[in-house]
């Protein structure tokens, strides 16, 4: 048996992957035309793939040309130029011994009609985010409310990136239902306020999530890998919770494991950092009432702090740490002392500037 608890490999539906570490999915906003991001960010994920990491998620691709997008320079794989520019570097990642995810996502709310082609903002309820627009610098419109006709034309969306990604040649794709973003709102009675089958109680709120799980595993091949992305925080008010308590929070992920996925990644602050007022972490709540495979990330910087997250997960994903450093994991394999570098730090990747 591997004895190093983070460098043991760990495989998932016949694939591999080399070790427990992880990039996380960050949006880059660079794409400059044609929803394509800039050249050096594509090649920022193959460098970290030959450099060491197990998996890989994309920044996260919004689904559609409508209402999906809640930032400037966001990607999209649709189209097959997009396709194309894809590829090369999926087989790239693939090369060098890394596991590659498409992270798809629909914002809803946290967008404004000037960054959507549609001119419009939607969400499961006419509810506004709470909070004024960082790059406008007013309040976020209230959305539409969602007709059954828009959930049906958004799950399309989804549908038809996931075939974007299979043709580009991903090993799966992550569905982000964290942070805030539309699948988390329709989620999180914070933001759901409906009164039909798509709201009220926890299963009604979580049915829009199994429909879109089930319409984009239905187009994907037997072995490709479907996670799911989850979190309790979300954008607008990161002091609320999404879910009432551990109950739900538990209820939620039962309802998940119900379901054809491959694993469940969850989305902290502070890994370590104890959950709806009890003594257990997200993680230790999660691992209670499932044994899909589990992601953890937040605040995982050095071998260290990797090795304890990986106590109640089996993936540890990082972000501003493997962003900014590109030797990032060889430093955890060889137990350096590593910064946790600050949200500032990671401001530099939203420039023009290439990453190391």
């Amino acid at each position: 048996m591997h004895a190093d608890p983070v460098f043991a490999p760990l495989t998932l539906k016949g694939r591999t992957l080399r070790n427990r570490l992880g990039v996380a999915a960050m949006t880059r906003m660079s794409s400059q035309a044609d929803s394509i991001p800039r050249q050096d960010v594509l090649d920022f994920l193959v460098r970290r793939a030959a450099n060491g990491a197990g998996i890989i998620f994309t920044e996260g691709l919004v689904t559609d040309y409508e209402s999906s997008q809640g930032y400037p320079g966001q990607a999209r794989l649709l189209t097959q130029r997009q396709i194309d520019a894809w590829t090369p570097v999926v087989a790239q990642m693939q090369d060098h011994g890394a596991v590659a995810i498409a992270q798809l996502f629909h914002c809803g709310r946290v967008s404004w009609p000037g960054v959507n082609p549609a001119g419009r903002t939607i969400g499961p309820s006419a509810v506004a985010l709470p909070t004024d627009n960082a790059f406008t610098r007013e309040p976020y419109p209230v959305p539409d409310a969602m007709s059954v006709f828009d959930i049906e034309h958004v799950i399309d969306g989804f549908v038809e990136t996931v075939k974007g990604a299979m043709a580009a040649g991903f090993d799966g794709v992550e569905l982000h239902g964290a942070h805030g973003y539309l699948i988390n709102q329709f989620l999180s009675a914070f933001s759901n306020k409906r009164e039909d089958d798509y709201g009220g109680s926890l299963e009604n709120r979580f049915r829009f999530a199994r429909e879109l799980i089930r319409a984009v595993r239905a187009v994907m091949p037997a072995d490709r890998l479907l996670c799911f992305r989850i979190s309790n925080w979300g954008l607008g008010d990161m002091n609320q919770w999404l879910f009432e308590d551990e109950n739900e929070w538990q209820q939620l992920i039962k309802l998940l494991a119900r379901e054809e996925l491959d694993a469940i990644s969850v989305s902290t602050y502070n890994f370590r950092d104890p959950a709806f007022n009890t003594d257990k972490t997200m993680a230790e709540l999660t691992r209670e009432v499932t044994d899909l495979p589990l992601m953890i990330c937040g605040r995982i910087h050095d071998y260290d702090s990797a090795a304890e997250a990986l106590r109640h997960a089996d993936i540890a994903l990082s972000a501003k740490s493997i962003l900014l450093n590109p030797d990032w994991v060889e430093g955890v394999r060889a137990h350096e002392t590593l910064p946790a570098f600050s949200g500032e730090d990671a401001n530099r990747a939203y420039g023009e500037e290439a990453l190391p």
